[in-house]
């Protein structure tokens, strides 16, 4: 098996909070790691999608991309398709409404595969802007207010009456006990604090 990969592709998603939004970027590069850089291409890919959301009602208010590296010179006169993904709530059937606006022929596989990563970021992001604003003894308060909120139905977890609802129902306090968190059976014989 060879050492040298073939090929390296790297995605990062930051979040940044705004006066009642939060902004998303997500960056996606491709690079050919065996290849020299001089004669063979060794960066293929790299561009940012900026996506900033309205806190409030989760909907997407504006959206912008940035190819900085590309394979065809036509590949940035589709940065403008982007700024359709504006209105778009990134809840429930949101990777439907991303497809609709840059799936296939409509846009680039690479800002899709973007897009769609933005919208469970969303709900990191929000979490995490909630835990910070909270502290470390009201993290717990925020998830267990939101039970039958936002997390909701957001992974197996956090299934409408699933394992998550049962640890918060048991005592157990999110950002504040160990993490990971233990399995719900652990959580249940601890004894009363």
């Amino acid at each position: 098996m060879s050492t040298i990969p073939t090929h390296r592709r790297t995605i990062t998603l930051e979040s940044f909070d705004g006066e009642g939004e939060v902004t998303i970027t997500a960056t996606l590069t491709d690079e050919r790691p065996w290849a020299d850089g001089d004669i063979l291409t060794q960066s293929v890919h790299d561009m940012t999608l900026t996506v900033v959301v309205d806190r409030r009602r989760g909907v997407i208010d504006r959206a912008t991309a940035d190819m900085r590296r590309f394979p065809h010179r036509e590949c940035p006169s589709i940065e403008p398709a982007v700024r359709s993904l504006a209105g778009i709530s990134v809840s429930r059937g949101y990777n439907k409404a991303v497809a609709e606006v840059l799936g296939r022929q409509r846009g680039c596989t690479h800002l899709e595969f973007l897009a769609r990563a933005v919208g469970p970021m969303v709900i990191q992001a929000m979490a995490s802007t909630a835990a910070r604003q909270a502290g470390p003894a009201g993290i717990g308060e925020v998830v267990r207010d939101d039970v039958g909120g936002w997390l909701t139905n957001t992974c197996h977890l956090w299934a409408a009456g699933g394992v998550g609802a049962a640890k918060l129902a048991e005592g157990w306090r999110p950002g504040v006990d160990e993490y990971p968190a233990p399995l719900l059976v652990d959580i249940r014989r601890r004894e009363p604090s």
